[in-house]
This record gives C-alpha cells, sequence and structure tokens, in this order.
C-alpha cells in the first residue's frame, strides 16, 4: 500500500506510514492475540462463499460515518467475526481499524473462498489522504469499530450502586432562595455527610453527577434484587467547601454554624431537586471496543431499558440492563444474540380453547459496553421487533 500525501511532504511507502503509525493505533485500536491470530488463519486462503453475507458487494468505497460493524456486516453473516472479514486483506491492512473513509474495497471470489483487499487485482494499492502535523490526527480518521456517540453518554450516566452507598453520598439540600426544583445555570447548596464534610480541598472533586433516589433493579427471572439504578438527573461543579462559622450565640457565647457547600449546575438533563445525590465524574475514558461472541456460555435478560420509566419497547441503538455482570464473565465488546419470547394466547381452533405459548425466536444483536459486578448494559444493534424486559439474550450463532 502506498500512502500518497499532497505538497509540502513527498510521498511515503505505506508500510513506511504504518511503522510510524503503530504505536498510536495500538494505544488508542487494540487488537487481541486471540483475534490476530484468527486472521492470520484466515489470510490464508481466505472466507468460504457460504459465510458471505447476501448481497455482499464487489467494490464498495468507505464513506464517512462508516463502522467496523457495518462493513463486516455488509460482507459477512455473522458481523462480529469481523477478524474473518480482516484475514482477507491480512497483508494490505495491518491493522484493521486503519481502514479510512475514500479507500475502495475489491470483493474477490475463487475456489470457493472469499478475500477483501484495497484493489483490484493487478492494481497498486493506495490510498489518498490530506497533510497531517501529527499521526494520531491521522488515525483519529480512521473507521471506528461502532458509533461512539451512541454509548459515550451512558459511560457515566447509568450508575449502579448499593443500599447504602447513594444515601452516604453528599446531597443537595437547599437552593439560593427557597425553590425546590432547579435547573442548569442555579446555584444549590450541599452537604456532605458528617464525617466527610464536603470540602474544596486538593484531592477533592470539582465536577460531580447528580442522580435521584436508586430503583432496585430485579432479576427478571429469580427477582433478586442485583443492585440499585441511580436515575442521572445532571452535573454540577463544586464552588466552595463546607465551612463552620463562630458566631455569638446570644447569652454571652459562641456556637458553631455550619456554612454548607455551593455547587453550580451546569447540566441539568431534567428537573434537578432538594435531596438529589451527588457523586464524582469519573475521569474520561476514550474506550475501544472489539465486537466478539463470548467464550463462556451465556444465558442473560434484560432488566429494564434504559431511560424514562415510561419506557416500555427498546429498538436499534437503544441501551438495555441485562441480569449478567462482570462476576459472570461478560466483558466490554461481547456480542450476544437477542430472543423474544413468544406471546401467550387463546388457541381459538381447539375447542377447548386452551392457552399455547409462540416459540421464541432470535430478534438481534447487543453489545456488552458496561459492566458492574452483577449488572451489564449493552447496545442493541439489531432488532427486528421491540425488545423488553425478560427477552433473553444468548451467545451468537
Amino acid at each position: 500500500m502506498q500512502l500518497h500525501i499532497h505538497h509540502p511532504f513527498k510521498a511515503l511507502a505505506g508500510a513506511a506510514v504504518l511503522a510510524l503509525l503503530t504505536p498510536c493505533v495500538q494505544a488508542q485500536h487494540p487488537v487481541s492475540a486471540e483475534q490476530r491470530g484468527t486472521a492470520q488463519q484466515v489470510a490464508q486462503r481466505g472466507v468460504p462463499l457460504a459465510e458471505l453475507a447476501a448481497g455482499a458487494p464487489d467494490r464498495y468505497v468507505v464513506q464517512p460515518g462508516d463502522t467496523l460493524w457495518a462493513i463486516s456486516a455488509l460482507y459477512l453473516q455473522r458481523p462480529w467475526r469481523w477478524p474473518e472479514l480482516w484475514g482477507m486483506n491480512l497483508q494490505a491492512i495491518a491493522n484493521p481499524h486503519l481502514i479510512f473513509p475514500g479507500q475502495t474495497l475489491h470483493l474477490e471470489r475463487q475456489d470457493g473462498y472469499a478475500r477483501l483487499r484495497t484493489s483490484a487485482s493487478g492494481e497498486p494499492e493506495t490510498v489518498r489522504v490530506s497533510p497531517r502535523t501529527r499521526a494520531a490526527s491521522l488515525v483519529s480518521t480512521a473507521v471506528p469499530t461502532i458509533q461512539a456517540h451512541l454509548i459515550e453518554p451512558f459511560l457515566a450516566e447509568p450508575m449502579v450502586v448499593d443500599a447504602q452507598e447513594l444515601a452516604q453520598a453528599p446531597r443537595i439540600m437547599a437552593a439560593r432562595d427557597e425553590r425546590v426544583i432547579l435547573a442548569s445555570g442555579d446555584r444549590a447548596y450541599a452537604r456532605g455527610p458528617l464525617s466527610r464534610p464536603l470540602e474544596l480541598e486538593p484531592g477533592v472533586p470539582r465536577e460531580w453527577r447528580i442522580f435521584r433516589n436508586a430503583i432496585p433493579m430485579k432479576d427478571p427471572i429469580t427477582q433478586a434484587v442485583l443492585g440499585y439504578e441511580a436515575q442521572f438527573v445532571g452535573q454540577a461543579t463544586l464552588v466552595r467547601g463546607e465551612a463552620v462559622e463562630q458566631v455569638p450565640d446570644g447569652k454571652g457565647g459562641m456556637r458553631a454554624e455550619i456554612i454548607p457547600a455551593t455547587v453550580q449546575i451546569h447540566r441539568a438533563q431534567e428537573e434537578v431537586r432538594v435531596g438529589d445525590r451527588l457523586l464524582p465524574v469519573p475521569e474520561r475514558q476514550f474506550a475501544h471496543y472489539l465486537p466478539r461472541a463470548p467464550h463462556q456460555e451465556v444465558d442473560a435478560a434484560v432488566v429494564s431499558l434504559y431511560g424514562s420509566a415510561a419506557v416500555r419497547y427498546a429498538g436499534q441503538n437503544a441501551v438495555i440492563a441485562l441480569n449478567r455482570g462482570s462476576d459472570d464473565g461478560l466483558q466490554a465488546g461481547h456480542v450476544l444474540r437477542l430472543l423474544t419470547r413468544g406471546r401467550s394466547l387463546v388457541d381459538k381452533t381447539d375447542e377447548q380453547r386452551s392457552t399455547v405459548r409462540l416459540p421464541t425466536e432470535a430478534n438481534g444483536l447487543a453489545m456488552v459496553f458496561r459492566t458492574f459486578e452483577r449488572v451489564s448494559y449493552a447496545l442493541v444493534l439489531q432488532a427486528e421487533q421491540p425488545v423488553v424486559v425478560g427477552d433473553r439474550l444468548v451467545n451468537p450463532q
């Protein structure tokens, strides 16, 4: 592969450019040893034609907004097996994440197998990009695995806590006036527990998330409480810490008077109320997901649909909570198959009017992106029918 860069830079061989980019790519877009091994095996001869998706194009130009998942689904019946797609062109693409908008992919079929190349047979493999001042800026234009904006808000918002954690968190106790409902731009006053007052000192977080009462998350099968999901309502900045001032007690002496901390609400997803709790904003993480099938057997169920309590159905790009977590071996990137439980109905063709339940049907796919000990959150990648609480998730076929 050759990389042609316009003036004032000279053309560089693709191998040299990849060598410059490799450390940055490995840091931002990791590839597991197992995935690399799968790609190397497939690279020897390609993918069986039976594994190709119906209508896999002979030629495709990568578009802005494309993802590795979407391109895999374009060519493979099972897109979570994207390392095999990568293996179809292992020599030309040293890292599957180094696929850029504007590149042309060519599908070649021969002897019952298919290979994917970045050029047609007999043509030099080239890609044209504009000048970049840093390798990192070039890497940032590479095709992502999935659309990150779909899950980035949920990396900080869903919070699964135990019964006491939220109760011991700092709380909003008053507004600047006598209001009990606040919005973005308002100032509020907060207090921590007596053992840990909310002080503005080195090491104390400045940015806080605002949560409301935790709702128990019950396993739809066993009804056991898996944890408590705190409802995210906004974010605030700690402006001034709690303090204690000595004031006259009216009897010739002095008494201690507590001055609460001051917080500035700078984001309100919904109304902020007196009594809401504060938890530190976690350090921002630029996670990269590697969609893959779990090794272990998985049999999970949908616990809840993330969002308003009025939400009853979830579709593609929605977030769902599962009754399995890190204690069960689930990891970010695991792809699971959604199963819709058949509804019960009266058999009107039966004289006895017996009740039957229709078969369970495959519905789509979901990818785990955040795990807690006993609960996980997943993004619905595909769904033919609405997803509801109680639907099952199992290993993809």
